[in-house]
């Protein structure tokens, strides 16, 4: 098996991971408020992060001041995407959600070309006005087919964009894992900070096992991605990132009973091959690719 292989395979594994862990959260939206999921879920992650950092001794001990600036901001954008993100998620279906997100890529792009003068071309950035097409199809700001809750899938774009883009500032110094831990103890801390004065429900066994799934889930989809990354060229795998989209649409079908309709479908087609197609072009003009900084990270 080629490194290559590998990185798709660690990729795809990675996506699925990602993908259960936003079903069960769905799933125990009717068992506790979100803000008590996203507490409890972030503990056991924020946990299971630290000690494997620990353990590696990628805990940034000799990190400055700026290196820590960007870490606490890429943070920031995280906790805000996960609250934007798991609410449009409580009223939204999961596959519908996961679509939307299929832009990042682009926006990355963009956000790339705009705030660092990065260059672009034409062909990517005809695929980006694509993707956008193809999203307002996702969303549909009509009267007819339009959610507020479509607003916050945008909001989380936003964010996570953000993250991507103060991602690509850090240095090769940064530990990928204290970038993950810092980033799921701050989306904890905006849990807590959110349930001050609200009353939590009592936690049964059988929503302590679900919190257990969910953050088992985000710990393997990180730890698979750090693994992909490593093994092949980052070119190769990230294409399959998009496998996240069957993957929401496999769950969302078998355990909520949820499908697309076919505008849906046709706007996540159409933002998945504008997204291949603009990673791609960052490819062949030698580019670092969405969300990865321009040199490589010590992982």
């Amino acid at each position: 098996m080629t490194p290559n292989t590998r990185a798709a395979l660690l990729m795809m594994a990675s996506m699925a991971a990602y993908t259960s862990n936003d079903a069960v959260v769905k799933l125990t939206l009717d068992q506790a408020p979100l803000y008590q999921i996203v507490v409890m879920r972030g503990v056991v992650t924020s946990v299971l992060l630290f000690l494997l950092a620990r353990h590696l001794r990628q805990l940034g001990n000799s990190l400055t001041r700026e290196d820590w600036t960007l870490v606490l901001l890429r943070g920031g954008f995280e906790a805000a995407s996960t609250y934007f993100f798991l609410t449009a998620l409580a009223y939204l279906p999961l596959a519908d959600v996961t679509a939307a997100m299929q832009v990042l890529p682009l926006t990355v792009t963009l956000g790339a070309w705009l705030f660092f003068g990065e260059s672009i071309g034409w062909q990517r950035m005809a695929a980006i006005a694509l993707g956008f097409c193809g999203m307002l199809l996702i969303v549909r700001p009509g009267p007819d087919g339009f959610s507020v809750y479509a607003l916050y899938s945008l909001c989380a774009i936003i964010c996570l964009t953000l993250r991507e883009l103060t991602t690509r500032k850090m240095s090769p110094r940064v530990p990928s894992l204290l970038v993950a831990f810092v980033s799921a103890l701050m989306v904890c801390m905006l849990g807590a900070a959110w349930s001050v004065g609200t009353e939590w429900v009592p936690v049964s066994a059988g929503l302590m096992a679900k919190i257990l799934l969910a953050s088992s889930f985000i710990f393997v989809g990180y730890l698979f991605s750090v693994l992909a990354m490593r093994q092949g060229d980052v070119s190769f795998s990230a294409p399959f990132r998009y496998t996240g989209l069957l993957w929401a649409l496999v769950l969302g079908w078998l355990v909520f009973g949820e499908w697309p309709d076919a505008v849906t479908l046709t706007g996540a087609a159409i933002v998945v091959a504008s997204g291949i197609f603009a990673l791609y072009r960052t490819k062949v003009r030698g580019q670092p690719m969405p969300g990865q900084p321009e040199k490589t990270r010590r992982t």
